[in-house]
């Protein structure tokens, strides 16, 4: 079979632009597509070529289980436009990472979680036939999903590659219909984040540029040249450990690695702390050189441990690719999150990530985008008007009367639910001058200190947990103070992830054309490789792919929102360069 068998399938089926078709993807060449009308299973080569021709003349939206099924069609040459991605909506309905098959279906039918069945081993005296049905069927008599199918069953004959698909479909179908009593936010929630799905499928296929000559200077200036043996890795290890402990005193000898022993040994010379974080010691380095020295080793040790040569040769491929699983919710408040160290990789190792030969990076930064979120999800007029300029703290220092270090503290703290120390004073007069924005926050710790679930802007369900109140008091008070902070940054965090996967997946849209691809999503950031011809196109489209984004996302909102727009061949350039364009959104 071939592509004209697959479209001539769905032309019948009236499949028009957006209409909901399921994919499934077998191992063997095999292709199972569904639609509400019918399911229909085709086997042959070059199937996945058939759903790119599809994909050009009917454009639906792709139905898939997961982003498994858009990375096996990247790997095989097919982007596809749009999506519904069943595990990340359910994320976004339920709250959460887990959603396997089994999970996703229960829920979409209102079964508990305790019953789903698991995959078990026959007894001795017993046979999948107990449980009464159909062996062969997906769905067990009491509506549970057969724990084989889940399991993947379904791969092994064309039939089964069409009735997974036809699951698919009715899986989306009751998602759409929980998502319509969620909130009118929510589908648009929902296909977003489906596409912002595909294009973590892109980025796990593609990588992010890389010079790894450059990267093994960037850890040997750390640790030293790559060991040839186990011998030189532990003399080089000796040699790191040696640079910290000089400063100890004669004799000593501690492992550290130990944090425990590492306290010790500071309070020993007269250096109390709490903990040994990096930014604790940082505040008390002036006291001896042996914490200057530390903080020293710690990078040195993190690159040797984390980010050395050995992470280099696993996830650094022959075509100078760094390459790791993207997906596009963290199970908490909805971020994009990275495996191979891409969403941590210290700031040191930014000159190695380099556009390729005839490209450059266009690299994009929100700016302040959790405040002006802030703004818009209240409501708060005079947060808003606090938006209008380029620096959203000026005015608020203003408003307060305050200095903008200060004022910068408050509006952090009032989101992060830091109630004393610096700024508090300032914190409090938040509360007069916009009352709206903190009004909202306290509500939102409120609701989550009570062990109420919260829901973001455009309706994703942060879990909190039940309050405990049979327990321990001064416990439960501790566990309540910390709900109440993460719920009051959840909702704000959450919703800059919904804004900001918005203007992701509209820049993938809308670059494609010009040979542009997204090679990195960090936070607020988004990196782009273009051809250079094409570089200041490809800038002013980022920022108008902003004023699109934010009109999808809170439309007529007065709050403005930009980004700060540089062109550059190393990430590490990005911050030097003086950004010259800005994204703006007027109502």
């Amino acid at each position: 079979m071939d592509a004209a068998d697959v479209v001539g399938a769905l032309t019948r089926s009236g499949v028009s632009r957006g209409d909901l078709v399921a994919l499934t993807v077998g191992p063997m060449s095999g292709l199972g597509v569904a639609t509400v009308e019918g399911s229909w299973s085709f086997v042959g080569a070059d199937l996945c070529r058939a759903v790119q021709v599809a994909e050009d003349v009917l454009r639906p939206r792709w139905v898939v289980w997961s982003n498994e099924t858009a990375v096996h069609l990247v790997r095989a040459g097919v982007r596809v436009a749009t999506a519904w991605d069943v595990s990340a909506v359910h994320r976004l309905v339920f709250g959460g990472w887990a959603a396997d098959p089994a999970q996703v279906w229960a829920l979409a039918h209102g079964l508990a979680l305790e019953a789903v069945p698991a995959l078990t081993p026959p007894g001795l005296f017993s046979s999948p036939d107990d449980e009464g049905g159909d062996t062969g069927a997906p769905v067990r008599p009491d509506g549970y999903l057969r724990p084989e199918w889940a399991a993947g069953v379904w791969q092994g004959t064309p039939e089964g590659l069409a009735c997974w698909a036809a699951l698919a479909v009715s899986v989306a179908a009751r998602q759409r219909a929980r998502l319509d009593a969620v909130g009118d936010r929510a589908v648009v929630t929902a296909r977003c984040e489906s596409g912002a799905e595909l294009l973590c499928a892109e980025m796990t296929v593609d990588g992010l540029p890389m010079d790894r000559a450059a990267a093994e200077e960037i850890i040997a200036g750390f640790v030293g040249p790559r060991p040839k043996t186990d011998a030189e890795a532990a003399a080089s290890r000796s040699g790191r450990d040696a640079e910290v402990l000089r400063w100890a005193g004669p004799g000593v000898d501690i492992d550290l690695r130990s944090t425990t022993q590492v306290k010790a040994l500071l309070g020993r010379l007269g250096v109390e702390v709490a903990d040994t974080r990096a930014w604790r010691l940082r505040a008390v380095q002036d006291r001896h050189r042996v914490v200057p020295a530390l903080l020293a080793w710690r990078k040195a040790e993190r690159m040797a441990t984390t980010y050395g040569y050995a992470w280099l040769d696993e996830h650094l491929g022959p075509d100078g690719r760094l390459r790791g699983t993207w997906t596009g919710c963290d199970g908490a408040a909805g971020r994009m999150t990275a495996t191979a160290g891409l969403h941590n990789m210290p700031a040191e190792l930014r000159p190695a990530v380099m556009a390729e030969p005839g490209q450059v990076f266009v690299r994009a930064d929100l700016g302040q985008v959790e405040p002006r979120v802030l703004a818009a999800v209240s409501g708060d007029e005079a947060l808003a008007r606090a938006t209008l300029g380029n620096d959203l703290y000026a005015p608020v220092a203003a408003q307060l009367a305050v200095d903008r270090a200060t004022a910068k503290v408050a509006v952090l703290g009032a989101m992060y639910g830091q109630t004393t120390g610096h700024g508090a004073q300032a914190l409090r007069r938040l509360a007069l001058a916009y009352p709206t924005a903190m009004a909202y926050l306290d509500q939102a710790a409120r609701a989550a200190e009570a062990g109420q679930d919260l829901r973001t802007r455009g309706g994703r369900l942060v879990r909190m947990g039940p309050a405990n109140a049979g327990g321990n008091g001064l416990l439960e008070a501790r566990a309540a103070a910390a709900r109440g902070r993460y719920g009051r940054n959840a909702l704000i965090q959450g919703a800059a992830a919904e804004l900001f996967k918005t203007w992701a997946v509209t820049v993938r849209a809308r670059i494609e054309p010009l040979g542009a691809r997204i090679v990195l999503c960090l936070h607020d950031e988004l990196l782009v490789q273009a051809p250079t011809g094409q570089r200041d196109e490809v800038a002013q489209l980022l920022s108008k792919c902003l004023d699109e984004a934010v009109h999808h996302w809170a439309p007529g909102t007065p709050v403005r929102f930009v980004a700060d727009v540089s062109v550059v061949r190393r990430w590490s350039d990005a911050k030097i360069v003086a950004s010259s364009v800005q994204a703006d959104f007027a109502p």
